[in-house]
């Protein structure tokens, strides 16, 4: 078998190959986004300057680079005060609250079972009083995560079933999911401010001034278009980054749920119930419906590109979940050559009637 080939049948079929694929594109993927950013705060600082002095600069120009510079700068501050946030904003934007044991024992016995599988501290448990079936992790910390699950959820799962997406919401906090997603969605919005400041700059730049040093050097104007139009297209090009990112740790946490609970038979059964499930969670928005097991809004399998989903399509989850399990069974034990089985039963059979 071809070198490539073999490491994508390797991928398929074993979770912690997965797992390590998985986690490299998102690697991948947030280097990109950090590029764009970079090449944005230089496209800036490249207009910025050819306003001022109506000549074309040159690419390692010192204001494209403190553009550059700025963007990353900006972009690291803003993800570390983020992440200094706990996970109360979320439980209470969806409407979470806290259940004890005493309230809920089983979905407080299964999360037990799972955290001690991860090697994690038991995550505060907390439930959505809603009929969609749904669940999501919190926290940027895995000492200070919450798990919370809709009843919904609750009562149309089996205990395997429930045990498989909470092993799928305790990878996303074993893999620091939420820490990746939020400075994700940080540097994306901030690249979308630096181009709007970019575009913004031309509508205020003085039109006598601006014009006339454009038709000095039309090389100026011609550069001008093009920085405006890579302004206009990195906001959007940087949002599919986004949910590429996304996608990547979703497939990881599916990954992840199989090594947890050495079977992916429950969350193949619990994914198949989510996606027939039509109801949806009224208590989800738009800032969080990349959180969830599922998206809560839209089923982007039917209508959306590929390339606009924040979850992969169902039909793929699944297919990858069969391929490390084989159709969610354990792979039974090889069958021994029928030769080797004579042999053996010839001897055994020598062994018991030799005298004592």
């Amino acid at each position: 078998m071809p070198a490539r080939a073999a490491r994508q049948h390797l991928i398929s079929t074993d979770f912690i190959a997965a797992e390590r694929e998985n986690r490299r594109n998102t690697t991948a993927l947030i280097i990109i986004v950090m590029g764009v950013g970079a090449a944005v705060g230089w496209i800036v600082g490249l207009m910025g300057e050819m306003l001022a002095t109506g000549e074309v600069p040159q690419l390692a120009s010192p204001s494209g680079l403190a553009g550059a510079v700025l963007f990353l700068v900006v972009g690291l501050i803003s993800v570390l005060v983020t992440l200094l946030n706990g996970r109360g904003a979320l439980l209470a934007l969806t409407g979470a609250v806290r259940v004890t044991s005493e309230q809920e024992p089983v979905l407080h016995n299964v999360v037990e079972e799972m955290a001690i599988a991860a090697g994690l501290p038991v995550p505060e448990i907390a439930v959505i009083e809603s009929p969609a079936l749904n669940a999501f992790a919190a926290g940027m910390r895995t000492d200070r995560a919450a798990i919370a699950v809709t009843r919904g959820l609750l009562d149309g799962l089996t205990r395997d079933e429930l045990q498989g997406v909470v092993a799928h919401e305790m990878a996303h906090i074993r893999n620091l999911d939420t820490r990746y997603a939020t400075a994700v969605a940080i540097l994306v919005g901030l690249i979308a401010l630096f181009a709007d400041f970019g575009v913004r700059t031309l509508h205020f730049m003085p039109s006598g001034r601006s014009s006339s040093r454009s038709k000095g050097n039309p090389a100026v104007a011609i550069m001008l278009v093009i920085g405006l139009i890579c302004l206009i297209l990195a906001p959007f090009f940087a949002k599919l980054v986004q949910f590429a990112v996304s996608r990547q740790r979703e497939f990881m946490a599916d990954a992840t749920s199989v090594r947890l609970t050495r079977s992916p038979a429950g969350l193949i059964a619990a994914l198949k119930k989510l996606h027939a499930s039509s109801i949806e969670l009224d208590a989800a928005n738009r800032a969080a419906q990349h959180m969830f097991i599922v998206n809560p809004l839209r089923d982007f399998d039917e209508w959306a590109h590929w390339l606009s989903a924040t979850h992969p399509p169902m039909e793929r989850r699944i297919e990858r979940l069969r391929n490390l399990g084989g159709s969610g069974e354990l792979p039974a034990a090889p069958q021994a050559d029928a030769s080797l089985k004579h042999v053996a039963a010839e001897g055994l059979s020598r062994w018991n009637s030799a005298p004592p």
